[in-house]
């Protein structure tokens, strides 16, 4: 049976505040605010990307470890590594460079759940 997607997507992370959550998605990584329904605890921000969203739902236990990572593309990862530091943003160690295929780095929003930054590198 094919699954028919209609070409939106929305990743969707666990957060322990969703306030708090929404101004560092905006401040740190530039995305806006949607919509917030406090009465079900989500929140959905648009990414600057065509029909990709991030999902906030408020949870009483952040859960760490497992789970998907978003990946994100960016055109120079040296210059978002620069802005992540500015932001004192946790991250995994420098950036991980695969010659000939991809540049990586790995960054933590205020409750742990993993994200990746990366930059093609097929020169």
């Amino acid at each position: 049976m094919a699954m028919n997607y209609d070409g939106d997507l929305t990743v969707s992370v666990g957060v322990s505040d969703i306030d708090t959550a929404i101004e560092w998605y905006s401040k740190i990584l530039d995305f806006e605010l949607l919509y917030k329904n406090a009465e079900i605890a989500w929140g959905e921000m648009s990414t600057g990307l065509a029909n990709v969203n991030l999902g906030l739902s408020q949870v009483e236990t952040v859960q760490h470890g497992g789970g998907a990572t978003p990946v994100w593309g960016v055109k120079d990862i040296v210059e978002a590594k620069a802005s992540l530091d500015a932001a004192k943003v946790k991250q995994d160690g420098e950036i991980q460079h695969i010659p000939g295929l991809v540049k990586l780095l790995t960054f933590y929003d205020p409750d742990g759940n993993a994200m990746m930054l990366f930059e093609n590198d097929s020169q």
